[in-house]
């Protein structure tokens, strides 16, 4: 399928669905998340070579860090160092700027001192921004946010807190808002993934398990992205 003309900015994704993709196959979970690490390599690859400026992803939740069992967070954890330690391998060649969006302190400190190393080395890259989003949830991030505001604001009055200057305290105030978010493993929720920023994103939710996501989805939904008449309010 070709690739529409129009393309979004800004693609954020829920991975979700690697747990049950591993069950079907009588696998661990570890197998589903290693599954879908290799499909996010491969997606991110990919919106690198179209131009896609920004793609920003859900890896592990405050919920999720909080609730599942301590030996699968830190399966996770040791997918991230894998993944980490082979991207600062291959950075020269494959550009991309990496940066880690979420509360860092709870995480391991070897794993922040490698998300420190990625970004540190990565950031004189131009072109596609990958943002990861790792203890991550969308109200943690609100609240944050707010904090970060009450410290360092220069607002004195009411009037002084606009959208932009709260959005300018967000783990993405360097980036604009997704264009687009999407959503595998056939659930139709956001689960607190940049609640703030998907104010006027456009959805998508597909019952493909994030293992099976591929490159030629991803064209068919940027396509129909494409068509899209994005208003944002007006007529």
């Amino acid at each position: 399928m070709k690739l529409p003309d129009k393309l979004p900015a800004h693609i954020a994704v829920i991975m979700d669905g690697n747990g049950r993709w591993a069950r079907r196959r009588g696998l661990p979970r570890k197998a589903g998340h290693a599954a879908g690490a290799e499909t996010f390599r491969t997606v991110a690859t990919f919106c690198r070579d179209i131009g896609v400026q920004n793609l920003t992803v859900y890896t592990l939740s405050t919920e999720n860090r909080a609730s599942r069992p301590a030996e699968e967070v830190e399966e996770l954890y040791d997918l991230l160092r894998r993944y980490i330690g082979e991207s600062l391998e291959t950075m020269e060649q494959d550009r991309v700027r990496l940066k880690f969006l979420g509360s860092m302190d709870p995480l391991p400190e070897d794993l922040r001192e490698m998300i420190a190393r990625a970004e540190e080395v990565s950031s004189r890259y131009k072109g596609c921004r990958c943002n990861i989003c790792v203890n991550y949830g969308g109200r943690d991030e609100i609240v944050r946010a707010t904090r970060e505001l009450m410290k360092l604001s220069s607002a004195t009055v009411e009037q002084d807190v606009t959208e932009d200057l709260f959005s300018r305290h967000l783990d993405t105030a360097f980036i604009p808002d997704p264009d687009i978010c999407i959503r595998t493993g056939g659930e139709s929720r956001l689960s607190n993934f940049l609640v703030w920023q998907l104010a006027y994103a456009e959805l998508v939710f597909t019952k493909t398990l994030w293992p099976d996501f591929s490159t030629k989805e991803l064209t068919s939904i940027l396509s129909d992205f494409a068509k899209r008449n994005r208003r944002f309010g007006g007529l």
